[in-house]
């Protein structure tokens, strides 16, 4: 087959393939996978022609190992071409591109928001003409653009454009992950290799030609190749050739590309050694702007001997093939790229990014200037995605620093990123490299050793210690110039972080102390930080005016750092605000897991799951939960690890689930309280009041809630104390305490829990109703409940406090007047999945009558718990087999049936089942 003048020998089923692929009606990717010199880039070129006779645009991208670290540089090429179109994006998308393109902008996207972005625009790229994009080299495209391709690629049906990638078999590729459909290219049969090396050989010695045959196994490229270098160099050649046998083709390609480039000029090798360093490729990257090439000039000489050729895209010099760049590379001095580097530098002089690639590798001596060059780049990845090629300039950037000062700064920096990045054996060894002997550790030493200590062991005990130690240094020895204000506020965010981790009122009031006593809130510890100790501390003592400074710190989100970005979340989290900041954390979450700060990106899953709990996105938590779990499992973060339990434990125990929410709740447990880590802890408490009442084993939830705060007090410093509000009042009024339960209800009143955040509003006029002395203020609390702005945004409260309301009213004012409040808080706890509060409001619907069944009157004067054990007694259990279910001791199974029984008008329990049947026309509750 000759498609267009081009012959392609021996691929005809993969032409046939291809031809499927570009004629086929829906979008599609594929990815060719084969060997160096299989013949990959001749296909990708054979598909190009034969998309673009068939009236496709076709856009080429190559991936560069140089770039492999730089965030989105892959995609860029495929995007460059297509700028005309954005502006008919709408707003959000092209905010998007912003970041790709280097113009600075919003928030960095997530890779789900840019993917779909990238998705919307080769819609609109392709709407007129179908669109093939074909990229060589794969397995260098950078992590985020990989990430994208990947998305899109998986998501083209439907449309009219084509994803084709090549990429080399012998290397670990990010495509080996992404899923799409691949075709295996292997090498060529006996006859195919005799007819290609016959057709550009003709002639050739058979001595020759069976040596050719024998070492190139098949690979087209070494059937291209080798003749040329046999023949040139004789019997020489042959002893070389055979001399390297056992060393694999690829190398003893490049020992042949070695010999050609060896008898160039020094100043062609000097000007191919620019273009390799600077990822030259063929009719992919812009001539000019951010992520131009280097555009080889003075390379006829290497033309000729065959080792570049015309573009027919640009006209520009390009390389015959990627071995041959690679070669080039290879074969020249240290100081010969070095110089290549610095010229590099000086070409992209407006990329700081290219531009440190460059510098990093052009220089030798400490160079104060290149360091902080560096360290602008890093900066620049850091806000893109790019942890590790950040912590990589930062690293070099220390190499680079003249002041030993300066030198361990950076390392901190570094090792600060590593560690939000959770590669915890980088983090460690950087600190290590950080220490000075004889001098101990520096205050950014101790910033990334107490991370470590922190997420990997939860150890809150010591690492508090070494950082409030560090704080206490600068503060007496003073703080000089930018780069200490920056370690302080580090050290200063990190005590806040363990404090609120140790959550207890002991450590925070030592914290309080230690934070003030560092200046105003216009001295050296920043507002923000601020901020964060007053929420994360105790919300109801010190959050009167943070929402509107959260709101403040938000507007500055384009200039924020992920960990910044973070932080201000779990403000919102205990200001109860976060669900108005959810697509922040959304744009940044699946960048951060990916490429960036994975610990971050682990925090904000936490975040969102807790937002989807209040809305009452439960099946959306779960998901969002298990998947920070697998992260945190997968990156040895044990502290986000039983982080992720424990909100999958409160979820669980919502659902009904009560066995998966006990299991869990023990591992958290078991692991937090030997560490004095009490903010689990509280919620491992938190997890099992919440089981207990979805049981309704209210002294159980009782002893629980009281765990956490005692009645009529909201405790200092615990973070749970006004979330359980209702849980305590609610445990406390279903076990004659009513007294404690009006104090509590009181308590959350005269705090102004109603000030600080809705749902704490919600929270305390539900507990006010249900306290009530009389049925008019009950009924006015309700309403005050009922008319919280946003009281929709938490439905599971919101129902809690109806039903609770329902119950009222049926004893008050009889059943007709509970139905409403009774059906609304049914629909909820079933829309929900709340199962056992779906039963209870259900169970007190009919006990309301709304069926009109005979005997109802009789069952409206059984409590939901009563109607239970009721139930369960009728079914033949007996008082110990009722407790061990509903966790109940069998005197107080026997104390509620004795109540039972005048009020079903029996005296006996075989009298039950009966009974009930009467009651409710149906058998006996199970």
């Amino acid at each position: 087959m000759e498609p267009y003048g081009k012959t392609l020998i021996g691929r005809a089923s993969e032409q046939e393939e291809l031809g499927s692929f570009v004629s086929a009606p829906s979008g599609q990717a594929l990815v060719l996978r084969g060997d160096t010199g299989i013949g990959k880039s001749a296909l990708l070129d054979h598909t190009a022609d034969l998309a673009a006779r068939e009236g496709h645009r076709v856009i080429r991208a190559i991936g560069v190992e140089a770039e492999s670290d730089l965030p989105f540089a892959g995609l860029h090429q495929f995007l460059h071409p297509l700028l005309p179109h954005i502006d008919r994006l709408d707003p959000a998308h092209r905010e998007v591109f912003e970041v790709v393109f280097g113009r600075g902008g919003p928030t960095p996207p997530s890779v789900m928001a840019l993917s779909i972005a990238v998705l919307d625009l080769l819609a609109v790229a392709s709407s007129q003409k179908p669109l093939l994009l074909a990229l060589d080299d794969g397995q260098w495209l950078d992590t985020g653009s990989v990430e994208v391709c990947g998305f899109a690629g998986r998501r083209l049906a439907g449309g009219a454009v084509k994803l084709l990638v090549g990429v080399r078999a012998d290397i670990a590729s990010r495509f080996d992950t992404a899923a799409l459909p691949e075709l295996p290219v292997t090498t060529l049969s006996s006859a195919a290799s005799e007819e290609l090396l016959d057709r550009h050989h003709p002639g050739l010695d058979p001595r020759l030609r069976g040596i050719v045959l024998d070492e190139a196994r098949g690979n087209p490229l070494a059937l291209l190749e080798l003749p040329p270098f046999l023949v040139s160099r004789a019997e020489r050649g042959i002893e070389e050739l055979l001399g390297h046998q056992g060393v694999p083709l690829p190398r003893r390609l490049q020992h042949v590309y070695g010999t050609r480039i060896s008898a160039l000029s020094q100043e062609a090798r000097a000007e191919l050694l620019r273009g390799a360093l600077d990822g030259v490729v063929s009719g992919a990257a812009p001539a000019r702007g951010r992520g131009a090439r280097y555009r080889m000039t003075d390379a006829d000489e290497a033309a000729h001997a065959g080792l570049v050729e015309s573009d027919p895209v640009s006209g520009d010099f390009v390389f015959r093939h990627p071995l041959v760049r690679s070669t080039v590379v290879h074969m020249a001095t240290p100081n010969e790229r070095r110089s290549a580097h610095a010229a590099l530098a000086r070409v992209h002089q407006d990329d700081v990014e290219r531009r440190a690639t460059h510098l990093a590798a052009a220089t030798v001596d400490p160079d104060e200037r290149v360091a902080t060059e560096l360290e602008a780049a890093a900066e620049s990845a850091t806000r893109r995605g790019g942890a590790l090629a950040a912590m990589g300039w930062l690293t070099r950037a220390a190499e680079l620093s003249e002041e030993r000062e300066e030198r361990a700064r950076r390392l901190g920096d570094a090792a600060f990123i590593a560690g939000h990045a959770a590669l915890f054996d980088q983090a460690q060894q950087l600190v290590r490299s950080e220490a000075v002997p004889g001098r101990g550790d520096s205050p950014a030493a101790v910033v990334a050793a107490a991370y470590l200590a922190l997420y990997q062991d939860g150890d809150v005990r010591s690492s508090r210690r070494q950082v409030a130690a560090a704080i206490d240094a600068l503060r007496t020895g003073g703080i000089h110039g930018p780069a200490e204000e920056e370690v302080l506020e580090r050290l200063v965010n990190l005590l806040l972080a363990i404090s609120q981790y140790a959550g207890d009122a002991a450590s925070w009031e030592h914290t309080r102390a230690l934070v003030g006593a560092l200046g105003a809130p216009a001295g050296p510890v920043p507002a923000r930080s601020l901020l964060y100790r007053d929420t994360w501390s105790d919300v109801v003592r010190h959050g009167g005016d943070a929402r509107e400074r959260l709101e403040k710190e938000f507007a500055g989100l384009p200039h924020l750092e992920p960990w910044d970005v973070a932080r201000l979340g779990v403000s919102a989290y205990h200001l109860d605000t976060l669900g108005q900041y959810r697509p922040h954390l959304r744009r940044t979450v699946d960048r951060e897991v990916e490429t960036g700060a994975t610990a971050i990106g682990m925090t904000m899953l936490h975040l969102i799951m807790l937002d989807q709990i209040a809305v009452g996105e439960w099946d959306e938590a779960e998901r969002t939960g298990e998947r920070g779990l697998g992260l945190a499992l997968a990156h040895d973060h044990a502290l986000f690890a039983h982080h992720s339990r424990a909100y999958l434990a409160l979820l669980a125990a919502l659902r009904g689930q009560l066995d998966r929410a006990r299991e869990l709740q023990s591992a958290v447990e078991s692991w937090a309280r030997p560490r004095g880590i009490g903010f689990l802890t509280q919620i491992a408490d938190a997890v099992g009041t919440t089981a207990a009442l979805s049981e309704g084993d209210y002294e159980a939830a009782y002893l629980y809630a009281i765990g956490i705060t005692s009645p009529g007090t909201l405790e200092a410093c615990a973070h749970q104390a006004p979330r359980t509000l209702l849980d305590l009042v609610e445990a406390a009024v279903h076990t004659g305490r009513g007294a404690e339960a009006r104090a509590h209800a009181l308590a959350a009143r005269d705090a102004d829990l109603p000030g600080v955040s809705p749902r704490l509003a919600l929270l305390t006029y539900g507990a006010l109703a249900m306290t009530a002395e009389d049925d008019e203020e009950a009924a006015a609390m309700c309403a005050r409940a009922e008319g919280v702005p946003g009281a929709a945004g938490f439905p599971f409260e919101l129902a809690r406090i109806r039903l609770a309301h329902g119950i009222r009213l049926r004893h008050a004012q009889g059943p007709t007047a509970a139905r409403a409040a009774l059906t609304r808080a049914a629909e909820s706890f079933e829309r929900l999945g709340a199962a056992s509060w779906a039963h209870r409001a259900r169970a007190e619907l009919r006990a309301s009558g709304r069926a009109g069944r005979p005997g109802s009157a009789h069952l409206a004067q059984l409590t939901w718990q009563e109607q239970r054990i009721a139930g369960l007694a009728a079914s033949g259990l007996t008082n110990k087999e009722i407790g061990e279910r509903m966790h109940l001791s069998p005197r107080t199974v026997s104390s509620h049936l004795y109540r039972v029984f005048p009020k079903l008008g029996i005296t006996s329990r075989a009298a039950l089942r009966d009974a009930l049947g009467t009651v409710t026309g149906e058998g006996p509750t199970p």
